[in-house]
């Protein structure tokens, strides 16, 4: 009786035999099955423009390939695209170079093969490169292969398993040349089965905020909800779902909706914190300043010390002076100048002598790397030459993690290569992927680097502009104060109504709640639990 492989085993026989079709297709032949004695079948003779030794020393390599001896056969292919001697075969050479440089998880390095096929348009192995560029491209998260790519990709030349993120790097595309409607298109061709999904429903959504489609939008987000709601409260793209509802309703002006969706998101998850401050605002607009106040407390509470928000400190002073609470706006301004003046001053220091960008990607990366060792360490904090507030706060935009996750997908590939054997390093393929490597990661440290300098540029720009709005409210606190002083010498005397009209304190302690004088001590488990039932001073 016959023994049955198991299953893995097949697997890997099964890989194997795919990619020596894909390897024998490269080489021009047709794929022929083994000779009796083990060797495989007759190599084809000399190409034109070949010789009988160059061809025979192509097929050496070429077996080596389908052996899976890429690093050997990657040795070879490579001394061979510098040799005069297979001119004519250089594109199929580079081409299958790319792929032995690709098995061995090297994506930067084989995308450059691959692109040397593209530009020379060879024909026959165009539309190969073209789908291994992507794919190589999509693994290095890099949007300058992956632009390249697209605009010579036709998606139904794509194999059906590489279609999904073809669509869905497609409509990132799309969105950075601002073209919403075909950026919509293009994530709403994603199908539910894709891992891509989430992601491309969510910016589908965001496609249509752009072009102030609110219907349309809030009906991406609400699928992608719905769509993830068995995956937990916690979920990241079920958050981000509610996240975008609730922004949808608050640029519809419906405050109370966009309230209602930003309190489903779990204080356990890194949108909390955001969902309170944007929150906050939709509350102002409503005029509803308790509710404003009660968000506040919870922000500038010492758990969040770390995080930049000079914006939420003025909204709250001026809440302050709406309710001609000025003792209170004099704290909450002495608040502002104590932790922004000193920001103010470190930027604007360094901003004015650091012009080399690469000081700071180092600077920045110091906190990427260390930051919860950071967090806890005040003495380490106040060494760094950037603020921690403000590193903290280029960290987590957009485009800085973008280009940090190409930089750490390139240091990756670079230890790839320093783990490869001393002779495949030592010889001209090894120091050419070094090489290589090394320059693509120098760049986008330069060009990270600016992003950053960029950010901060903003933040001292924006700084300036909210201590311009800090000195008017100034003013306003002294002018009310006054005022106030006169009308108590007059004997007019203050209203001390409630802020609003509803929810006083009995209101809370009949529907449930305890009830705690706020004595400056902050308790993490009451944080974004605090209600404001003060009154207001205004005649």
């Amino acid at each position: 009786m016959k023994k049955k492989l198991p299953i893995i085993a097949l697997s890997l026989c099964l890989l194997a035999f795919f990619f020596s079709q894909e390897i024998s297709r490269a080489a021009g032949k047709k794929t022929m099955a083994p000779m009796r004695h083990g060797h495989l079948a007759p190599q084809p003779s000399a190409k034109v423009g070949m010789s009988a030794a160059a061809a025979a020393e192509l097929n050496a390599a070429l077996n080596l390939a389908k052996q899976g001896k890429y690093a050997a056969a990657s040795f070879k292919l490579f001394n061979m695209t510098r040799n005069p001697r297979f001119l004519a075969e250089r594109m199929r050479i580079k081409y299958i170079l790319g792929l032995m440089f690709y098995e061995m998880k090297m994506n930067q390095v084989s995308a450059f093969q691959f692109v040397d096929v593209v530009r020379n348009a060879d024909t026959r192995y165009m539309k190969q490169s073209l789908r291994k560029l992507s794919l190589a491209a999509d693994s290095l998260n890099d949007d300058t292969l992956i632009n390249y790519a697209i605009g010579k990709i036709n998606v139904e030349d794509f194999p059906k398993e590489n279609q999904d993120m073809l669509r869905y790097r497609i409509g990132e595309y799309q969105s950075r040349k601002g073209n919403w409607d075909a950026a919509a298109d293009s994530f709403a061709r994603v199908p539910e089965s894709s891992p891509y999904y989430p992601k491309a429903k969510y910016m589908e959504g965001l496609a249509y905020v752009k072009k102030n489609d609110l219907n349309h939008a809030l009906r991406a987000y609400t699928t992608l909800a719905e769509f993830r709601k068995d995956a937990g409260v916690t979920d990241t793209d079920r958050v981000s779902a509610l996240m975008g509802m609730a922004r949808v309703y608050y640029q519809a002006h419906k405050w109370d909706m966009a309230v209602e969706l930003y309190r489903e998101i779990p204080k356990d998850t890194q949108a909390w914190h955001d969902s309170l401050f944007e929150s906050s605002w939709a509350h102002i607009r409503a005029a509803q300043f308790r509710s404003v106040l009660s968000n506040l407390q919870s922000l500038h509470s010492p758990f969040y010390e770390d995080f930049y928000l000079p914006e939420s400190i003025l909204l709250r002073g001026i809440v302050y002076l709406y309710i001609c609470q000025y003792d209170e706006m004099a704290k909450t301004l002495g608040l502002f100048e104590r932790i922004y003046q000193p920001v103010q001053t470190r930027l604007e220091e360094f901003t004015n002598t650091v012009s080399d960008p690469v000081q700071y990607f180092t600077e920045i990366e110091k906190v990427a790397r260390n930051y919860d060792a950071l967090k806890s360490d005040t003495k380490a904090k106040n060494g760094l030459r950037i603020p921690f507030l403000v590193a903290r706060e280029t960290i987590r935009e957009g485009d800085f993690k973008h280009t940090y996750t190409y930089i750490n997908k390139l240091r990756e590939e670079q230890d790839v290569i320093n783990a490869m054997p001393t002779w495949w390093k030592r010889a001209p393929v090894g120091a050419y992927a070094k090489q290589l490597v090394k320059g693509r990661i120098d760049t986008s440290i330069k060009v990270e680097g600016n992003i950053i300098r960029t950010h901060m540029l903003n933040m001292k720009k924006d700084l300036a502009d909210m201590f311009e709005q800090y000195n008017f409210a100034k003013y306003e606190m002294l002018n009310g104060q006054k005022e106030a002083l006169k009308r108590k010498i007059s004997g007019k005397g203050f209203s001390s109504g409630q802020v609003d009209d509803s929810k006083s304190r009995s209101y809370y302690i009949q529907n449930g709640y305890d009830y705690y004088k706020f004595y400056g001590e902050y308790w993490l488990d009451e944080i974004g639990d605090y209600h404001y039932v003060g009154t207001q001073g205004c005649e």
